[in-house]
């Protein structure tokens, strides 16, 4: 299991009564193992973040950015958030909502190929 800050677990929980539509659109095509067979988590707590969606199997974190993220200390923050993910051996996916909105098949077809290269 990966480390997280426990304090964060209610968070979590909240964040998942919330979820953006891309998310909506994303987590249904990814749970129940439908990809791969893998199980993915959603809104998962990892050192101190909250990840929106993470496949133990592959140790890949899929990360789903809105608007705000385009703003400079925003690709800071993420950049951070993805070094600090990468030590512990993760990789992170980043998709723009308008991506997996319009273009759900291509999103889905990216982590499929991920998971390929990287499933334990």
């Amino acid at each position: 299991m990966e480390p997280y800050n426990r304090s964060l677990k209610p968070f979590s929980r909240a964040l998942r009564t919330r979820m953006t539509d891309a998310e909506q659109v994303l987590w249904h095509r990814l749970r129940r193992k439908q990809i791969q067979g893998v199980q993915f988590y959603r809104q998962k707590p990892l050192l101190s973040f909250i990840v929106d969606f993470y496949c133990p199997a592959a140790k890949l974190v899929i990360e789903l950015d809105g608007s705000q993220h385009a703003d400079e200390n925003h690709q800071m923050q993420d950049a951070q958030r993805d070094a600090a993910l990468a030590d512990l051996g993760l990789h992170v996916l980043r998709f723009d909502n308008r991506q997996v909105l319009l273009e759900t098949n291509a999103v889905l077809a990216a982590i499929d190929a991920t998971i390929s290269e990287r499933k334990i």
